[in-house]
């Protein structure tokens, strides 16, 4: 198949898909360090992109898997979940709300080696809130040194608490500053974001490597 046929493509598989692509252009997701699904959108504009296979094949899978959750990479959240989330989403699930959206954003919770993004023991959080939705408040979690997020799906104990903001106002970013210690190699940053606008939380998921 040649690059202009796969685009050709991929913009017929985007007409027969209105209502479930709307989501993409509202609200939002955590950019830096980049989501999982995010990273696939930015990386790999359509499903079978030449070297995706061989050079991404996490995102390939997902891309096949569910082509909706990089469509509509800014919308991974669950309505009315309230605040006791760890009993509400389940483990393996975190990655995907609880598999929200009829399990859409499955391919989001699967083990495996993810692109990440390098990072040191401080970094910075940059969530962007196309919708200007506000925020109640973001937590952070990092999963636990020793655990292999490319080998396993990731549970409620495998993750370590680090932060929770304060509320932002409505506006494009939210960015917070993340102090650590103690982590090195592969890890994944779960940004559990609540919306100010309704009970709508935001579980995003970034692959990462503390240098």
């Amino acid at each position: 198949m040649t690059r202009r046929l796969a685009v050709l493509l991929s913009v017929a598989l985007l007409a027969l898909l209105p209502q479930n692509a709307g989501p993409a252009f509202a609200h939002g997701t955590v950019i830096d360090p980049a989501t999982r699904n995010y990273g696939c959108i930015t990386r790999w504009p359509y499903p079978d992109a030449p070297g995706m296979l061989e050079q991404d094949p996490m995102c390939y899978r997902a891309w096949h898997q569910s082509p909706d959750a990089m469509w509509n990479w800014r919308a991974l959240y669950a309505n009315n979940l309230g605040e006791d989330i760890e009993h509400v989403v389940p483990n393996g699930q975190i990655c995907s709300a609880g598999r929200a959206e009829m399990g859409r954003y499955a391919p989001m919770d699967n083990p495996g080696p993810w692109k990440m993004t390098d990072i040191s023991s401080n970094f910075t959080i940059n969530l962007e809130d196309v919708a200007r939705h506000g925020a109640d408040y973001l937590k952070i979690y990092i999963t636990k040194q020793g655990f292999d997020p490319s080998i396993e799906p990731i549970g409620w104990d495998d993750l370590d608490f680090i932060k929770q903001t304060g509320r932002y106002p409505s506006q494009l970013n939210y960015k917070t500053d993340v102090q650590t210690s103690g982590y090195s190699g592969r890890h994944v940053i779960v940004t559990i974001w609540k919306a100010s606008h309704m009970d709508q939380k935001y579980f995003l998921c970034s692959d990462v490597n503390f240098g």
